[in-house]
This record gives C-alpha cells, structure tokens and sequence, in this order.
C-alpha cells in the first residue's frame, strides 16, 4: 500500500486554520472538464433544456439538423432565460422580443432594427459534443475544450453488457458521492438487501489528480440476493476471492467488479460515475452515470431479468441516497466538516478532491457582482 501513515484521530475542519487540513466540503468542482447535462433522449430536435452548472445556467438547444450546442441562458437584451426561446433552422430565438442567436452566441438578428446599425454582443457559447448517450458541454475556459478529451468508456456499447443510466439530483456536495464510493467499509448500510458483507482492502495506489483502491469481501451474514446474483454472478465460493475497484480520475468515477479476481478478463461489471453540482454552493448535485452489467451466456436471458437488477440497484442506490444527503444536512446544521476519519483511503481521497477543486466564490460576494 502506497499512502503514508495517518493519524487516525485526525479531524478534517473546513473552518480550521491549519494548513493540512483539506476544505474538501468548501471546495468547487474543477470546471475545465467535460460534464454531462443530460440523457441524448431528454433534448428533443427543435427543443431546448435548461441546465446548471454550480449556479450557472446554461441552455442546451438541438437544431433538427445538425449537432447540438449551449449557449449562456439568458437574452443578452433583457436577461430573460433563451430556454424559453424557440429554436428555428440553427438558431435559438428569444422569446421575447425573436432576439435571434447563432451557436456561436452571437446576435445574428433584431427583427425590428434597422439593418444598417450594428447589432449587439451576443452571450457566451459553451462547447459542446455527444457521446455516451449523454450531452456534454464544457463549462470551463473554453480555451481548454479541445485539448480535454471525453472520459473514454471501453464496455459502453459492447455487445456483451446491457447498460443502465443513472440520472438523478441529489441533495449533497460532490465530495460525499466519492467518499460513498470509494469507501467500502459503508456495506452495513446495505444490509437489508445483500446480508453481512466484510470488506477487506487490498491496496491503493494515487497521483496528483487519481486515486484508486482494490477491495475484496467475504458474507458473513445471510444469503446473496436474486439481484445481486444476476449482476455479479453467484461468485467464487472462496472468501475474497472476488475483486473490486474504484477510482476517482478526478473529476469522474469508475467501480469494476470481477467476480474470480480475474483483472485481465471483462469485468462483470463496470460502473462510471460523474457528479455535476447545480447550485452555487455546491451542496447539490446531478448525478449521471452508466452501469453496465455483463449479459449471461443464454441469449435474451438479460432482458428478462432486467426488472430484478433494476429493482436491486435503484434499492442500493437508493439508501446511498438517503445516507448521503444526511451528511449534508448534518454538515450544514454544524457549520463545519467535524467528521473522524480514521480510513486513510477517503483521508487522501478527500485531500485529492481539495487539491484538485477551485474555491466556490462566496454567495454574497456573487450576488453583489
């Protein structure tokens, strides 16, 4: 194991002075990374979606011909949201007075102004591209968009794994979904629907900007449910004998399961992760993510026992759900980060997250600029 000794009492405060103290819960989310903002489905030809990105707010317009693009969400004349625009051809129309915008966000057309006068600056264009079933777009400096590639996802799409999306707002910052993650030792939380479970870390190895831990498990209580069964298979016998990793590369999340231990073949399954916060203080998120499950050797046999691995996973993701957003309520109730934290793993976790993050600009000093 490559992290160094910790103090196991050591306290994380974001209100403390000391200078190794991470402030992961007062730290934003770096921009200049390509984050989805919806499901392909969900943005319609010939419509718009409203979207936000830490309290910005974007608007994603399909063209009926063409790629979609984002632009800023609001009319450079009267600050109205462009959401409520109307998309004609390629360009995005206010609704208000047909202030008429191109993807690049400049004002191409005032219907009403005389053509000899020189129209108006446009607003802010955001990149924007399609993979993955979602659309990104780049929220960043936008200078950095070309150079910054789109998480690569090599079982997205392959014929051997079905694929389910993951789309929902949930009440806490980013960093309690990577802490969730990362940190095994939460399996008590899960117990109604998998038994005991004992996790045991294998090791963990980290960059500047990744961190990744191996973890394997043994039952110690009850019996493997039908859902969990069909995800991971009915496993090896043997206590740890299975494989799990999970990796924050920063600013995304990935776990892969094999259920024999066995690294060099297909995982049985493979989850990614990203987290988008909402608002400005960042105690919101979007989550999107893909978990893609690999088909049983019987063909068509997956489809018909989708409704079981739905149902478990949304169990399992559902009291994630809960336990998360209770930490932040109980972060915001205290007016600090007092948590113990004893596991070295989510201590160097939660430093990679500080020190990857920017600062969230003050809410007061935001709304007087």
């Amino acid at each position: 194991m490559t992290l160094p000794k910790a103090n196991p009492l050591r306290k994380y405060r974001d209100v403390a002075p000391e200078g190794d103290v991470p402030t992961t819960r007062t730290t934003g989310i770096d921009p200049n990374f390509w984050y989805p903002f919806a499901r392909s489905r969900d943005l319609k030809p010939g419509r718009t979606l409203a979207v936000r990105f830490a309290g910005t707010e974007l608007v994603l317009v399909r063209p009926r011909k063409g790629p979609p693009y984002a632009l800023e969400d609001r009319c450079a004349h009267r600050q109205v949201p462009l959401s409520m625009g109307v998309v004609k051809d390629e360009q995005l129309l206010c609704g208000y007075h047909c202030w008429a915008y191109d993807r690049t966000g400049a004002c191409v057309n005032i219907p009403y102004l005389d053509r000899k006068r020189t129209l108006p600056n446009g607003v802010r264009a955001y990149a924007c591209r399609e993979a993955h079933g979602f659309v990104f777009a780049f929220p960043g400096d936008q200078r950095l968009a070309d150079v910054t590639p789109i998480p690569e996802l090599p079982f997205h799409g392959d014929s051997r794994y079905k694929t389910r999306v993951l789309d929902r707002d949930i009440a806490c910052h980013y960093s309690f979904m990577h802490e969730n993650l990362m940190d095994m030792n939460h399996q008590f939380l899960h117990r109604s629907l998998m038994g005991r479970i004992r996790a045991r870390l294998l090791d963990v190895r980290e960059g500047e900007d990744w961190l990744e831990a191996d973890y394997s498990f043994s039952r110690t209580e009850g019996k493997q449910s039908l859902g969990e069964r069909l995800i991971i298979g009915s496993g090896n016998t043997d206590k740890y004998a299975d494989l799990m990793t999970i990796r924050t590369g920063y600013p995304y999340q990935t776990l892969r399961y094999w259920t024999d231990g066995k690294r060099e073949e297909p995982p049985a399954l493979d989850l990614w992760n990203a987290y988008v916060p909402t608002d400005r203080a960042q105690r919101r998120n979007h989550t999107y993510g893909l978990i893609m499950v690999q088909k049983p050797p019987v063909p068509g046999v997956i489809h018909l026992l989708w409704p079981v691995i739905t149902l478990f996973t949304e169990g399992i993701f559902g009291q994630d759900r809960v336990i998360v957003e209770a930490e932040q309520r109980a972060y915001e109730a205290q007016g600090a980060d007092l948590n113990n934290e004893v596991f070295p793993v989510i201590q160097s976790l939660k430093a990679l997250l500080a020190r990857r993050g920017v600062p969230i600009e003050p809410e007061d000093r935001a709304a007087a600029g």
